[in-house]
């Protein structure tokens, strides 16, 4: 960590809240937070300085995250800056140096991978290259996702260009065709195989593919390869032949054929405890691939505070500034929008715009990040070391004899009381074990009533259970609070079950994630886990599953339910005159619009069969 009496205009105080915020400029700048052990908690930046630090001391309202940081506070040090952008820069600064644990990290700080096309003036070289610099001259392509993505590209160029890849010395001191030559992946330019003139026409043509600019290629070396057939230079027009195939097949492969363009595409998705941060690039219109970043984080924030904190690193706080397109494109809108765009306008020297309200290609590209980020979240919840280290943690937490091997959690979903549906969702050591998820249709009770709908499912499941059917799960958890873990404990003293743990999972005062209550029924204990707690990041994903299985099963049993036209059951509506009503006025939202007298002019229909269908209809 720095020195303190390095940074510049700061001062220090030893931590007195109220004197600390009555003498605290209202000015723009950055704030960091330190321990007892002078180790920084926490890096923020502030448009007023004395407004921001002072919302950290209120009486209310805090979240339990927020309490924990500040009770840590032994002392705060402040840096005024000109700007908020210099305070954004200053803060992504501050972050990358000092790595405070409550503030948003990214563990890959590496620079993205580029193609390189060297300066060589007759016969240039494309490379891989980690990071971009300004030595050398030459041209970059990229940034590219990863180093795979790279490889894959120089990989095509060669089988369709032949561009030679060595670095300068090798290439000086060739006196014979190296094997990339033997191979057919190089025209040899080493040993002069091939002219400057028709070397630079492969060069072009690899540029623009890297541009996107496939169908151009495609037409020009058409053209080549209808000359070379008249000059009857037939080996050369089935080369060119070969190209034509190979780029026809890539642009087969690419799954966005775009309007053009450079952007960063980034969504985000939250789940059990978990954020994960998807960034597309795309590059003149192509996307070049993805990258993930599951970033650590000690404060509740909202998806919009994540992607504000998470952008001021990605493109301020590595060790290589990374390249910033025209367009940056989010899901939602970000926390200090405004004073990032104009940050990243500053650093790249034209202007940059952060985007939500797209269209067109654009708008896929966003539709595609935000899937991918679900998709990566559920993978990486579904991994085995995951789910693993969730179990030991729970096994802990639960103070179980046993690693528990599977697991069930019951919920129930109902729309004002109709079309109860309870939900049974399994967990085993691998995660969500979906063979095993079974939806039970309720009936029988009082429309609305909770309870009588988990006794009901829970009877219906461990009645099996004690008579030897099904497999016996080692816990049980119940997604409500006090009142449905007691029936829950019930139904198993009548069933004369006394060996599986019962937990309910209550969503606590606030009713936000992370604030869950857990209830043990054999003791009564309510307890609270720390939200950063594998345990219940565990809990909250089957918790999750089985409020998201009930949903579904709720809404398909509605909508079949709906798919049967409100006019059946009508005495005297038969088939034909239900078929005259709809079509008459086009729709049965139109039919309950009408009156009596405009229902009485449909064919087949009489005055009083006009009130008996009136009634029918707005009595529901």
């Amino acid at each position: 960590m720095p020195k303190r009496s390095d940074q510049p205009e700061s001062d220090i105080w030893k931590f007195d809240s109220k004197s600390f915020l009555k003498q605290l400029t209202e000015r723009p700048g950055v704030y960091r937070m330190y321990d007892e052990a002078s180790e920084v908690l926490y890096v923020g930046k502030a448009r007023n300085l004395k407004n921001r630090v002072s919302s950290y001391f209120r009486q209310t309202g805090l979240s339990p995250k927020t309490q924990a940081l500040v009770a840590k506070i032994h002392s705060i040090e402040v840096t005024i800056t000109g700007s908020e952008t210099e305070a954004l820069l200053l803060e992504q600064n501050l972050i990358k140096s000092l790595r405070p644990p409550y503030n948003i990290l990214l563990r890959d700080d590496k620079s993205y991978p580029y193609i390189y096309l060297s300066s060589h003036s007759d016969y240039p070289s494309l490379t891989f290259r980690r990071g971009r610099t300004k030595k050398g001259g030459g041209t970059w392509f990229g940034p590219f996702p990863s180093s795979g993505a790279v490889k894959e590209s120089l990989n095509v160029l060669q089988k369709i260009f032949r561009i030679r890849s060595c670095n300068e010395s090798y290439f000086r001191n060739r006196n014979r065709p190296c094997l990339q030559y033997q191979i057919n992946r190089c025209t040899a330019p080493c040993v002069g195989y091939i002219s400057p003139e028709d070397y630079q026409e492969d060069i072009r043509h690899a540029t623009m593919f890297l541009e996107g600019k496939n169908p151009v290629i495609i037409h020009d070396l058409m053209n080549a390869m209808e000359e070379a057939s008249q000059a009857l230079e037939f080996e050369k027009a089935a080369a060119y032949r070969d190209q034509i195939n190979h780029l026809r097949h890539v642009q087969e492969q690419q799954s966005v054929d775009s309007e053009g363009g450079d952007a960063d595409v980034i969504a985000i998705a939250q789940d059990a405890g978990i954020v994960c941060i998807i960034v597309i690039i795309v590059r003149g219109g192509r996307v070049l691939g993805t990258k993930d970043y599951f970033p650590r984080f000690s404060i509740e924030q909202t998806e919009g505070e994540l992607l504000s904190a998470f952008l001021g690193q990605y493109y301020f706080g590595g060790n290589t500034r990374r390249e910033i397109p025209r367009d940056i494109l989010v899901p939602v809108d970000v926390d200090g929008q405004a004073l990032l765009a104009e940050a990243l306008t500053e650093a790249a020297n034209r202007e940059t715009r952060i985007r939500g309200n797209v269209r067109g290609e654009r708008r896929r590209w966003l539709e595609l990040a935000m899937t991918n980020a679900r998709q990566t979240l559920l993978t990486h919840l579904a991994s085995k070391e995951t789910v693993y280290r969730r179990l030991l943690a729970l096994r802990d937490l639960l103070d179980l004899a046993e690693t528990p091997s599977r697991m069930e959690c019951f919920d129930i979903s109902h729309s004002h009381g109709e079309n109860t549906v309870a939900s049974c969702v399994v967990f085993d050591e691998n995660g969500p074990l979906k063979s095993d998820y079974r939806l039970y249709n309720i009936e029988g009770i009082t429309g609305g009533d909770d309870y009588a709908a988990m006794r009901q499912v829970l009877t219906r499941r461990y009645r099996r259970i004690t008579a030897g059917e099904g497999k016996r799960p080692d816990l049980v958890f119940i997604d409500g609070g006090k009142g449905q873990l007691n029936i829950a404990r019930e139904v198993f003293d009548e069933l004369g079950i006394s060996d599986i743990p019962l937990i309910g999972v209550a969503k606590g005062v606030t009713r936000r994630a992370g604030m869950e209550q857990l209830i043990d029924a054999m003791t009564d204990n309510v307890f609270r886990v720390p939200a950063d707690s594998p345990a219940l990041h565990l809990i909250q994903h089957i918790r999750d599953e089985s409020h998201r299985f009930a949903i579904t099963g709720h809404r398909a049993r509605r909508d079949k339910k709906r798919r049967q036209s409100t006019l059946e059951g009508i005495e005297g509506v038969g088939p034909k005159r239900r078929r005259e009503l709809i079509r008459y006025f086009g729709g049965i939202q139109e039919i309950r619009k009408a009156s009596v007298d405009e229902m009485a002019k449909v064919q087949g229909i009489s005055k009083s069969l006009a009130e008996a269908i009136y009634a029918a209809l707005h009595d529901e």
